[in-house]
């Protein structure tokens, strides 16, 4: 198993790259996340990497970070998950922000990534929870809470806050017109929502 490379960037085309090392260059498949902070070309550089060995392919595929290495690895233990999908996830969003959606059955946000759909989305939350429930699991990373917040989660979360249940907020929400609204007017809405 190749765990990581250190080398020269020779070359980038999203999402595939070549990092040479010692005089090899190495094709590396990368989610977008990783590939958007890639640094100029000719530059040296660090991947973790995953090499994938099917029958009529050897994949590398390349994160930025531990983290999304191991959420990378993670899902690719689920049933009918194969890597695209998988590098759909972490091109759309950051390993916490996939625990949150786990942990507080998201499946709205989760199935706004390409190639997920609503049934999708509802069983990877159901087949991951448990890995992401394992206090101190490597599998998932990070803290709980450390997400990149919009006016939505942020609604979410005070909605939780006050004693709605994850699912019961899910579905509140999903009954809301969301898009460019702060969180207040958010809350305001499910509030007016839920006392109807």
């Amino acid at each position: 198993m190749i765990g990581s490379l250190r080398g020269r960037l020779a070359g980038k085309q999203a999402p595939h790259i070549v990092l040479e090392c010692n005089g090899v260059g190495y094709e590396i498949e990368t989610p977008m996340s990783t590939f958007l902070d890639l640094p100029e070309s000719g530059t040296e550089m660090f991947l973790y990497t995953h090499l994938l060995v099917r029958e009529d392919a050897q994949i590398l595929y390349g994160f930025a970070t531990e983290d999304e290495r191991a959420l990378f690895r993670t899902l690719l233990k689920v049933n009918r998950v194969g890597a695209k999908m998988a590098l759909g996830v972490l091109s759309a969003m950051t390993a916490s922000d996939f625990r949150r959606c786990v942990e507080y059955e998201d499946s709205a946000m989760l199935s706004k990534v390409p190639g997920i759909g609503k049934k999708t989305a509802e069983r990877l939350i159901m087949e991951m929870r448990d890995k992401v429930d394992k206090v101190g699991t490597p599998s998932l990373p990070g803290e709980k809470v450390a997400v990149d917040a919009n006016s939505r989660s942020e609604a979410f979360d005070a909605l939780v806050a006050l004693g709605y249940k994850a699912n019961e907020v899910n579905k509140l929400l999903g009954t809301l017109d969301t898009d460019d609204k702060s969180a207040e007017d958010i809350i305001r809405q499910a509030l007016k929502r839920a006392a109807t």
